[in-house]
């Protein structure tokens, strides 16, 4: 391979044609190690009809059936893994807000390889070595904290192992220990931009200079925003506990333009959500991964449920995915209307006078659903008169009405009415609407 910039792996400046007999070497392999190993990969592909020794090109991997989060619950908890229970050198889980968490395993391997993926992220956000890197994602059995905190190390960071929570702490380190970057939620970022402008404290004028925000999607004008209140460069980094962790795809600084997949790690597809068909670059639809390199969790075909579109090679030489439109399961179908809470959210923070914090509460009055939007003035606007946040709730009504094709009623409230998160992932829908 030709030599490559200062830093980068070979394989980020490759060929397509080497990326693509890299991605087929491995996927050959991984499907030929599930199969043998995995009695659900072996029923699963037994019961489609196709065999390891079917993969000869990667448009094959098509005939190959596709892995559910349902799937993972099924097989709860070690049923999963391609390896002894005693080569697994760590368990992870999702959160299991519903049902069973989502159980992950990694081998040391495994683990090495998440820790090189993580550092090569936090390089292509503008990270180095010697850098103080503050970590505000939750750590424990949620993959973000961990995840950050290996690969800053092995990048040749000082890591700060902060986790979620406790605000007022978290800013007080912020400006004793001078960290140039921040590795957290994009909404928990707002609710420390708040703490320091509740402490005087002009968030532009502190040590940090990158902001590596995940775990939850966030808008083109919350980056802007995020941006301009605390004067750094806010890079997208993307991943999933059932992938591997954060650190799957990342943004590069100098053009963030969304995150670049790592292709020679994980295999990406873009996929009809409803039919299962495979789209070509550039169309929107639901993003599918295989894992090309794990060994305790290797996973074919895992339905993400996030809504994106694949897009080319910029400054790396891998495919990028734009951003997170939303979830094929978080979609809201309102009166026939489909709708992503991020369409309102790009609304709200256009509005200069509401803080970037909002929820939509979804009721149902009779047969039709009824649509509320929170939102809340920013502390400096609070003297504004009743007549003129009627305004303003108007306006963002009617902006929700053209451009999202809903009605829905608005309501500003006083600053810090909506609740605050303290774990890092906001809750922006509230579904009272009857379950089934």
């Amino acid at each position: 391979m030709h030599s490559t910039p200062a830093g980068l792996d070979p394989i980020e400046t490759a060929s397509r044609d080497e990326i693509t007999a890299l991605q087929t070497q491995r996927l050959r392999h991984t499907l030929e190690h599930v199969y043998a190993n995995v009695a659900h990969y072996r029923q699963a592909f037994d019961a489609a009809g196709v065999h390891p020794s079917d993969f000869k090109t990667l448009a094959d991997l098509s005939k190959f059936p596709f892995t559910v989060k349902q799937d993972l619950r099924n097989n709860y908890p070690f049923g999963m893994f391609a390896v002894p229970r005693t080569q697994l050198a760590r368990v992870h889980a999702s959160s299991g807000t519903t049902g069973k968490p989502t159980v992950v395993g990694y081998t040391l391997n495994d683990i090495n390889h998440w820790a090189d993926l993580v550092a090569r992220s936090i390089r292509a956000a503008g990270g180095r070595a010697g850098d103080l890197v503050h970590v505000s994602y939750g750590y424990g059995l949620f993959t973000g904290g961990l995840g950050a905190h290996y690969g800053a190390e092995r990048l040749g960071c000082t890591v700060i192992p902060m986790s979620g929570g406790q605000t007022e702490k978290q800013v007080q380190l912020i400006q004793d220990f001078q960290p140039r970057i921040i590795m957290v939620t994009p909404s928990y970022m707002q609710v420390l931009l708040e703490e320091f402008v509740r402490q005087g404290i002009d968030p532009r004028d502190t040590s940090l200079e990158v902001g590596i925000f995940g775990a939850e999607p966030w808008t083109e004008a919350m980056r802007a925003e995020i941006e301009a209140q605390a004067g750094i460069d806010a890079v997208d980094i993307y991943g999933l506990s059932e992938v591997m962790g954060p650190g799957v795809a990342s943004e590069c600084v100098e053009t963030k333009d969304g995150p670049v997949i790592w292709e020679d790690h994980f295999y990406p597809e873009i996929i009809d959500p409803v039919t299962g068909e495979v789209l070509p670059d550039g169309q929107e639809g639901e993003l599918v991964f295989t894992s090309l390199t794990k060994e305790a969790f290797p996973i074919i075909r895992y339905r993400t449920r996030d809504l994106t579109r694949l897009l080319p090679p910029t400054s790396r030489a891998f495919r990028r995915m734009g951003k997170i439109v939303g979830r094929s399961d978080d979609m809201l179908i309102i009166r026939g209307v489909n709708v992503f809470p991020t369409q309102i959210e790009e609304i709200v923070l256009k509005q200069g006078q509401l803080t970037p914090l909002y929820q939509v509460v979804v009721s149902r009055e009779g047969k039709l659903d009824e649509v509320e939007v929170l939102s809340e003035l920013q502390p400096q606007h609070a003297h504004l008169s009743a007549d003129e946040v009627a305004g303003i709730a108007q306006h963002v009504q009617s902006r929700i009405k053209t451009l999202v094709g809903i009605s829905t009623r608005v309501q500003v409230l006083a600053p810090g009415a909506i609740e605050r998160t303290q774990t890092g992932k906001a809750r922006r829908v509230v579904d009272k609407r009857p379950k089934g």
